[in-house]
């Protein structure tokens, strides 16, 4: 940094060369690290003084960007940016006008009340034809008719007769309790049947059974990750329904294998710790596989409950080693524990014996069975005679 310095003895009653023009050079002071700031503004309190005529103001200096740099030789760290947010995935979006609706049925009583009206009529145009056979006209008590022969009027009948003796008894069906039918006409949807019961569907409708029951499905090995990187095979089990029929029937091509899907791709984004870990395990990896999966299958007209790991495993390649280093783990843990018990036990034991009295220690004493009641605890299951050295009993001395 530069600075112009000024002595105002020598600027007394002289008249600096620029004012006599009427202008005034601006003293800056350049700063590489912010900006060019003016001298006078440093200085001054009031921008519009009373004893500065308004010849004397200063020229204004438009400021420079700021320049900000990392000084050298100081140590200093650029700072850490920050991650860029991930966008979110687009869910899938189906046609808006696709959505379950009822479709119009009628009780099964109308099915066959039509039916039996059809083989009446084939039967009276069968006597009304003459082609009755004797015996079926003695049994139903008929007269004997009057004309002979198949003709146009006889056909008619035969054919209408028939007609609503088909559609009466084709358009009968059962529904089932946690079945439905996807009823369609001509490839456009027509509704959906969940009534339970005998009905009549119209038989031009085609029908689609679907289950609509709560499902459970148990995957194979699918191949996940735990936090660390390391490969897994994680068995899942996935609890589900068909909330909208439409959509699940005429929106997909599979419904059942676009789950599968979706849970196989929910494993490949969310880390699943083994059970053990310290980040909550399968159950903390459940809850973020059930949203994330519900969220993706909810626009197909699926409803999820839950997505719960059951078996988590290393996968093949790594498995010797993990177990390898697992068992190492466990080891440490363990004898971790064990020492922690081990000081607390000779801690406690040291403390009981200074407090009442019973022996008196030295420093070199102290640590010497400190020493011993440790090699005791350790290795001697409390056997505490058979291990501590000579050294350490005669120095457990009572007071007479």
């Amino acid at each position: 940094m530069s600075t112009t310095t000024h002595t105002p003895s020598e600027s007394e009653g002289r008249p600096h060369p620029a004012t006599a023009t009427g202008t005034r050079p601006a003293r800056l002071i350049h700063n590489e690290s912010t900006t060019e700031i003016p001298v006078h503004l440093l200085f001054r309190d009031d921008p519009g003084g009373r004893d500065r005529p308004a010849a004397d103001d200063p020229v204004r200096v438009p400021p420079k960007p700021a320049v900000v740099s990392r000084r050298q030789g100081t140590g200093e760290l650029p700072r850490a940016s920050r991650p860029a947010p991930q966008p979110r995935r687009p869910l899938p979006r189906l046609d808006a006008e696709l959505t379950e609706r009822e479709a119009r049925v009628l009780p099964g009583a109308a099915g066959v009340l039509a039916g039996a009206c059809g083989v009446t009529g084939c039967l009276a145009a069968s006597w009304w034809a003459g082609v009755l056979p004797p015996l079926a006209a003695q049994a139903l008590r008929l007269p004997q008719p009057a004309g002979t022969g198949l003709g146009p009027a006889q056909w008619a009948a035969y054919a209408g007769a028939g007609l609503l003796g088909a559609a009466g008894f084709g358009g009968l069906a059962r529904g089932r309790t946690g079945r439905a039918w996807v009823v369609g006409l001509f490839g456009r949807y027509r509704g959906t049947v969940r009534r339970t019961g005998l009905l009549w569907v119209n038989p031009l409708l085609r029908r689609r059974r679907v289950d609509v029951r709560l499902r459970h499905w148990r995957s194979e090995a699918i191949p996940a990750t735990d936090p660390g990187g390391t490969p897994l095979r994680v068995v899942v089990l996935v609890v589900w329904r068909v909330r909208d029929t439409a959509r699940a029937v005429l929106g997909l091509e599979d419904h059942e294998r676009y789950l599968r899907e979706c849970v196989e791709a929910a494993l490949a984004r969310v880390p699943v710790e083994p059970a053990g870990g310290g980040r909550g395990g399968p159950a903390a990896a459940g809850e973020t596989l059930t949203r994330l999966v519900t969220a993706e299958t909810a626009p197909a007209g699926l409803e999820v409950y839950s997505v719960r790991p059951l078996r988590v495993e290393y996968a093949p390649e790594v498995a010797a080693a993990m177990e390898r280093r697992r068992i190492a783990a466990l080891d440490a843990r363990q004898r971790a524990s064990m020492l922690s018990s081990v000081v607390d036990s000779v801690e406690d034991t040291v403390t009981r014996l200074t407090t009442r009295g019973l022996v008196e220690l030295d420093e070199g004493e102290r640590k010497v069975l400190v020493r011993d009641l440790t090699v005791a605890f350790c290795a001697g299951h409390g056997e505490l005679g058979g291990t501590v050295s000579a050294t350490g009993m005669d120095m457990l001395k009572c007071r007479p």
